[in-house]
């Protein structure tokens, strides 16, 4: 039986022939990495390849690492094996990993998006034989809308607690999600606070995007001066005294998981604003189709409803297993105990 050109174990997803491992789960020798969100870039590997501008994110996260980065389309060869990072679309720096050899290609995503947020460079069509999605909105339910509707509501309800002597709190991610409500926030409303994990990301990522201007809380910011600004802070800091700072304050979170009201209402959370940093259903089936893959790999999210619709629509379509985790698990342990 032939040996697929990408296999998935226990560590990862493995490449036998180039001896190499796509954002693998375990400590390996060698990992090429997608993107710096913590379940796709772990701490341990001997040797990391990645985008050059994740190479600051990851260190950032990991520490003293071995890594080399490459440029987008750039071809790298590995024991005869060839490599190249496609623009994914989903955060700064994340990368579509496409695979050649002997005139098979595969394509792995890690996680994507293709609207295009101002952020990140846009997610880029790789044709290939076989593609590995994630599916974590692979329901008809999630569709979105255009992201300047959203940052319109976003800046009205800001805008609205201002004008009630509130503080608004808006909970994003500290990597990808935070950065791309920077970037959209209307600094003519007033000042944008941060969360010390927000922050420290957000500096990494200044050298790579133009972002405004942003002020940490510490111990010595005066409840008075947040006061009717906004504060962008991780999920993981909710609930937690730190936010008595922010008092009389109102809270939001910006995820995808706000089209279910019950989502929003468990988190015990003011307003929701649906603005994910992945493919809806429609962009998850219009990605797959353009890349004009007969193999469909689902990974993580709704993987057994979507595989079992791509299946009926023809695609030779499968699930596996990974360790991957679904947007409200996107922090990293550096986060929480910056929380």
């Amino acid at each position: 039986m032939k040996t697929p050109l990408l296999a998935f174990n226990q560590k990862g997803i493995y490449c036998e022939a180039a001896d190499v491992y796509l954002d693998p789960w375990k400590p390996v020798k060698k990992a090429i990495i997608s993107h710096g969100h913590a379940d796709h870039s772990r701490w341990g590997h001997q040797q990391y390849i990645t985008h050059h501008t994740n190479v600051p994110i990851i260190k950032y996260r990991l520490g003293d690492i071995t890594v080399t980065g490459k440029a987008w389309n750039e071809t790298f060869t590995i024991n005869g094996v060839k490599f190249s990072l496609h623009p994914a679309g989903h955060i700064i720096g994340s990368a579509q990993i496409r695979v050649e050899h002997k005139g098979e290609v595969w394509v792995f995503t890690g996680d994507y998006k293709t609207e295009n947020d101002g952020i990140a460079v846009p997610y880029e069509v790789v044709k290939c034989h076989t593609f590995i999605t994630e599916c974590t909105f692979g329901l008809p339910a999630f569709k979105w809308v255009p992201q300047d509707l959203v940052f319109n509501d976003i800046n009205n309800w800001w805008q609205q607690n201002q004008d009630d002597g509130r503080t608004s709190v808006l909970f994003g991610y500290s990597l990808g999600k935070a950065q791309r409500l920077l970037k959209h926030l209307d600094t003519s409303i007033g000042k944008i606070f941060t969360h010390g994990a927000v922050e420290n990301m957000t500096e990494v990522v200044r050298e790579l995007v133009d972002l405004p201007p942003t002020e940490k809380i510490t111990r010595d910011t005066k409840k008075e001066d947040i006061k009717g600004n906004i504060v962008i802070a991780p999920p993981s800091t909710h609930g937690k005294p730190w936010i008595k700072k922010m008092v009389p304050y109102v809270t939001a979170s910006a995820s995808g998981w706000m089209t279910f009201r019950g989502a929003r209402r468990r988190r015990a959370i003011d307003k929701g604003f649906v603005l994910s940093d992945h493919c809806d259903w429609q962009g998850l089936l219009t990605s797959i189709k353009a890349t004009g893959a007969e193999k469909i790999i689902c990974t993580h999210g709704y993987t057994d409803i979507f595989s079992r619709f791509l299946a009926e629509q023809g695609y030779d379509a499968r699930t596996e297993q990974t360790q991957y985790e679904e947007e409200n698990a996107e922090e990293s342990s550096k986060e929480k105990q910056e929380s």
